[in-house]
């Protein structure tokens, strides 16, 4: 498997989404193990999830999010693209 390079600068983003999912799963007082089962994935993906690496694939983290009830958070990943449209405006001119 390829692994995935993140610039320094995103690798925070990253970290801080992984620190959310975290957050949202002990409000939920739910275990890391709990979690894992439910989103059919090992313990260990949700551990590197919950770190924010970028080399977990993109269906791990939205089970996780659907086991805390967040998958409709998923739907607001690149919803307002203001810069697509904005370029799209250009084309029509």
């Amino acid at each position: 498997m390829k692994k995935q390079v993140v610039l320094p600068r995103y690798k925070d983003v990253l970290a801080q989404m992984g620190e959310q999912i975290k957050l949202a799963r002990k409000r939920r007082k739910l275990t890391a193990i709990q979690v894992a089962e439910r989103a059919d994935i090992a313990r260990s993906t949700l551990n590197l999830i919950e770190k924010g690496d970028p080399s977990v694939a993109m269906g791990s983290y939205f089970n996780v999010l659907r086991v805390l009830g967040l998958q409709d958070d998923f739907l607001k990943l690149a919803a307002d693209d203001t810069f697509g449209r904005k370029l799209q405006d250009l084309d029509l001119l």
